[in-house]
């Protein structure tokens, strides 16, 4: 792919030659452009890619991946921004045409760090996950040859002898009339370990005959391994591609502002004192920093894990490092620490992610995303997600014990069970703030915080207003990012203002 500063006439095409070059709505993005596009294309596809995967993400944590709500709302957001999603419809070329484009463009952008590569992976697989489910199934054998995924449904005939056996251990199948309507894929048992570890799949001789419906399973993990493999090469050969004076600012804004907020401390240091922290952790703390607080003044000690994620959320909700320091050294005095052991072997630490020592590197609170997808918690341990990491039955003594009502707590273990715990901690929060809806998608510990206080506060002052990356990593110099700074100071965490504030940068 390559890039020129003004308009170039595009290759024609005609329509069987279109055809073969985008086959399907849904692709694995296995062959990279190859035409030429003008730097003012390179910059749109760029802006409407990330729209569309912020979307991807805030309906992944405000509805249920899935639902009919999550569905139609999805693909009206692809209408609007002209990208493909369905099969047999007119001037696709053209829609698939720029979806392949922004994919590439983007993986420039999200590969430089493992936080941006992982949320750039989860939203395009969500992101297929929906136009596979929409795939007619005439098409699905011909996406999965062309995909280079050799798996092959059985005829009527193998189905049927084997039809006892596939029901029976397939979940998703009720009976066998729901297997009469479905295909079933005879694939490699290598390709189906997830199904098979979860007890959802029929195997013999070396093969798992897995049911159309469970096929999206497979499909994705393929997805999420080319993929990875892909942006870590995509990685390697970025320093080439940074030396383009007119394409490294342009990558460096995408990857740096749009993962979501990260909650530095900002304006927010020294707004909450240390006898209000008791306080608020029942009122405004999400389960996960509830949890490990309680764990705190109950043990006068949290192990490494659990220091570094309640230690940075206090930190995004406003405590200094001048507090810090009080705070965990009053609390681990306690628990009969020596107040020189502190000194010399914690106090360190807490400096360190406040940039103050080492290499000087300001940590960032922990997004949802790190929480539920890294360094899951092991014996002793309290960190982590209690949606994600509790056992069913503790979670739930755990919501009994928060006064959530039977049925509320019904619904959450619900969403749990589905996976989906971005959205159960979304409920948790409606129920404790008694509201319907809390009007956002919910993404963020610190969010959850700054939230709750609106609510119960009814003030504006201490919600967050500039965007940052979330990622853990050290901010980039204020030199490098004073054009973009300027042109993001007014933005809210909507995707709308977002994307305005994107467009007003690539159009300086």
């Amino acid at each position: 792919m390559q890039f020129s500063g003004g308009n170039r006439r595009r290759l024609r095409l005609g329509g069987d030659q279109r055809n073969a070059c985008y086959p399907h709505s849904l692709q694995f993005y296995l062959e990279p452009p190859s035409e030429n596009i003008s730097l003012i294309e390179f910059e749109s596809l760029a802006i409407d890619r990330v729209k569309l995967l912020k979307t991807v993400e805030n309906l992944g944590v405000s509805h249920v991946k899935g639902s009919e709500q999550y569905q139609s709302k999805l693909e009206a957001e692809i209408r609007k921004l002209k990208f493909s999603f369905r099969e047999n419809m007119e001037n696709e070329y053209e829609r698939r045409r720029r979806d392949h484009i922004s994919h590439f463009i983007l993986r420039l952008a999200y590969c430089q760090s493992e936080d941006l590569r992982r949320w750039f992976i989860q939203q395009e697989m969500d992101l297929l996950r929906f136009r596979f489910s929409i795939l007619p199934k005439d098409k699905i054998q011909s996406f999965l040859k062309d995909s280079h995924l050799h798996f092959e449904a059985i005829s009527d005939d193998e189905k049927s002898l084997r039809a006892h056996d596939i029901v029976v251990s397939s979940p998703s199948l009720g009976s066998k009339s729901d297997l009469d309507l479905e295909s079933v894929y005879k694939i490699p048992f290598a390709d189906a370990l997830d199904l098979f570890r979860g007890r959802k799949v029929y195997l013999e001789d070396g093969f798992a005959y897995v049911p159309l419906k469970d096929i999206v399973a497979i499909v994705l993990n393929e997805f999420r391994a080319k993929l990875s493999k892909a942006l870590a090469l995509t990685a390697r050969s970025l320093p080439a591609v940074q030396s383009d004076e007119r394409l490294q600012p342009l990558l460096s804004h995408l990857s740096h502002s749009y993962t979501g907020q990260d909650y530095s401390t900002q304006g927010n240091a020294g707004k909450i004192s240390l006898d209000q922290i008791d306080s608020l952790s029942t009122k405004s703390f999400p389960p996960c920093m509830r949890q490990l607080h309680k764990a705190l003044r109950d043990n006068h000690h949290l192990r490494h894990g659990g220091r570094m994620q309640y230690g940075l959320f206090l930190k995004g909700i406003g405590l200094t490092l001048e507090q810090a320091l009080q705070f965990w050294k009053q609390e681990f005095i306690r628990g009969k620490m020596d107040p020189d052991k502190f000194d010399k072997g914690y106090s360190y630490n807490i400096r360190h992610s406040f940039g103050k020592e080492g290499k000087r590197t300001d940590y960032t609170p922990f997004s949802c995303m790190k929480i539920i997808l890294t360094n899951p918690p092991g014996q002793g341990d309290y960190h982590g997600c209690p949606f994600r990491h509790s056992d069913p039955e503790l979670l739930k003594q755990k919501l009994q014990s928060y006064k959530i009502s039977s049925e509320g707590i019904s619904q959450i273990l619900d969403l749990v069970k589905g996976t989906h715990y971005q959205v159960a901690c979304q409920k948790y929060f409606e129920m404790t703030h008694n509201v319907d809806d809390c009007g956002f998608s919910l993404s963020h510990p610190n969010q959850f915080f700054f939230e709750s206080q609106r609510i119960l506060t009814g003030s504006k002052d201490i919600r967050k207003e500039s965007i940052q990356p979330e990622v853990s990593q050290p901010k980039p110099s204020v030199q490098k990012t004073k054009d973009a700074s300027s042109a993001l100071a007014s933005l809210n965490s909507s995707v709308e203002m977002d994307m305005e504030g994107l467009e007003d940068y690539f159009s300086e």
